[in-house]
């Protein structure tokens, strides 16, 4: 297991304990007979299933995006010196920068590839645009299940 993947699950871990603390105060909210205090009961029992539900998405999203990351890897299509690395691991934006263009030149003409769609993810995370990186991403995985 890498290093990221132990963040994640530690934060995720962290996550639920709090998402455990806050359901506990909600229920003891809950069984106090003022209306008022009822009330914040039922507003705060909403965070835990909010933050469950969030959990989840995201747990699932890093799982399906790794399966596809693996099986990319397999096929040999994963980009490697088309996205070099720096000395300490992470990606040189410059040269993301500079073979991004074939990347999305490869999408727009495989729009129903979901190879193509996570390699323009794994581009765009290079480049520093994690928000495109993740639609990218959650565009190839939607592909990749038929949807």
């Amino acid at each position: 297991m890498n290093r990221p993947m132990i963040a994640a699950l530690f934060m995720a871990l962290l996550l639920a304990i709090y998402l455990a603390f806050t359901a506990n105060y909600a229920w003891i909210l809950l069984q106090d007979p003022s209306p008022l205090v009822t009330a914040m009961g039922y507003a705060l029992a909403v965070l835990p299933v909010l933050g469950a539900w969030g959990l989840g998405a995201e747990l699932l999203f890093a799982r399906r995006s790794a399966a596809l990351t693996r099986q990319l890897e397999s096929e040999g299509l994963l980009p490697g010196e088309e996205l070099p690395s720096l000395t300490s691991g992470r990606p040189d934006r410059h040269a993301a920068e500079a073979a991004f263009p074939s990347f999305k030149q490869d999408t727009e003409a495989h729009p129903e590839s979901w190879r193509s769609w996570l390699r323009l993810g794994l581009a765009y995370d290079a480049c520093g645009d994690r928000r495109r990186a993740r639609w990218a991403v959650r565009r190839a995985i939607a592909l990749s299940r038929g949807t």
